[in-house]
């Protein structure tokens, strides 16, 4: 018999902070989008229907939105880091990618957003 393997994802979470390098962009803010796609330890959940033997994902939503909304960080690269690291907390968490996007970046060109993806493991 073959092992389970579960993923939890959430997709498009939107919150508004104040990162990035210029002024500008730590003064008046700006809407991050976040994804997480978390690899699960075991996948028990699947048989028992329990929530204490997966990941609560509405108290992760939470936590991310309160880091997004936070203390401003110069890089995306910072903020997908401090996101991995609360994600990896949970337990039950194996592995974690992250990927933060920026819609309304500031290049002199026209872009539809910049992002950084980042995957941690335990």
């Amino acid at each position: 018999m073959s092992e389970d393997h579960l993923t939890v994802v959430i997709r498009g979470l939107e919150a508004f902070g104040h990162h990035g390098v210029l002024a500008a962009e730590t003064a008046l803010g700006q809407r991050f989008v976040v994804d997480v796609e978390l690899a699960l330890i075991h996948s028990v959940a699947t048989a028992t229907d329990d929530l204490a033997d997966t990941v609560d994902y509405a108290s992760l939503a939470d936590a991310i939105v309160e880091i997004v909304t936070g203390p401003p960080v110069a890089l995306l690269e910072r903020l997908a880091g401090a996101i991995a690291d609360r994600v990896l907390r949970d337990p039950a968490v194996r592995e974690v990618v992250v990927t933060v996007h920026k819609p309304h970046v500031a290049l002199p060109h026209t872009v539809e957003e910049t992002a950084v993806t980042l995957r941690r493991g335990r």
